[in-house]
């Protein structure tokens, strides 16, 4: 006999593809500045920059508007090494400043390789690399124990992002929502912007949450359904959210 208790149909995990180019950046007061300093390469005032902000901020969207504009100044179109921070080793440190002298440093933080990072920084700086890191923290707070590094990462210009105001907040819900090819109402986002913990972190969770019920109930995106994410959301630990 079929079963026909109401359980929610379980949605298929389509990777969404975030649209990460310049034009589709949102630009507000609390990221300006990170933006025009990538604008600036190669004017920047020291060989590296840190861009640093809490998860979800647009640090890595900065990176591939940074990897654009080194590829339209230099007209070289290949893409620039990328690496967690955490991940560099001093087994690669020549390689990486051999496939380009610029190289992007994700999630800068007190889990790295010390004495490659010194190593990795004193290389580029004096052969006239670039280095673009990004961190949640300034470096100049990171628990950094070899003092040599310590002072080097205190050195460069750090930049921050910081949480959003209700515009940058809007923008950004309505973007999250078209890199999943979703159209919403008006009056979907007003209530999303009332009822929301306002970060970047919890904007991206959230519409994620909606989408999945979204997908589940296989109908549009409502106020019900929002409710539903919100709710969801509130039952997690708030740990596990910012």
């Amino acid at each position: 006999m079929e079963n026909k208790t109401n359980i929610h149909q379980l949605p298929f995990d389509f990777a969404h593809c975030p649209y990460l180019g310049k034009e589709d950046f949102i630009k507000a007061p609390c990221n300006a500045e990170a933006l025009d300093m990538i604008d600036l390469w190669p004017q920047w005032p020291a060989f590296a920059i840190c861009i640093y902000g809490p998860e979800n901020c647009g640090k890595t969207h900065l990176t591939h508007i940074f990897e654009e504009t080194v590829a339209t100044k230099t007209q070289n179109p290949y893409r620039l090494p990328r690496m967690e921070a955490q991940n560099i080793t001093i087994d690669i440190i020549h390689q990486l400043f051999e496939q380009n002298r610029c190289l992007i440093v994700e999630n800068l933080n007190s889990e790295i390789n010390e004495e490659a990072m010194f190593h990795l920084f004193n290389l580029y700086r004096d052969q006239g690399g670039f280095i673009l890191f990004t961190s949640n923290t300034a470096p100049a707070r990171l628990p950094i124990k070899l003092p040599d590094l310590s002072s080097r990462l205190k050195m460069i210009p750090s930049i921050s992002i910081n949480e959003p105001d209700d515009e940058l907040l809007s923008a950004l819900i309505i973007k999250l929502f078209m890199d999943r090819q979703i159209t919403v109402s008006r009056d979907v986002i007003n209530y999303i912007l009332v009822n929301m913990h306002r970060s970047f972190h919890y904007a991206h969770k959230l519409v994620e949450e909606i989408d999945n019920i979204s997908l589940s109930y296989k109908r549009a995106v409502s106020i019900p359904i929002v409710k539903e994410a919100i709710n969801n959301l509130g039952q997690h630990r708030q740990g596990e959210l910012f």
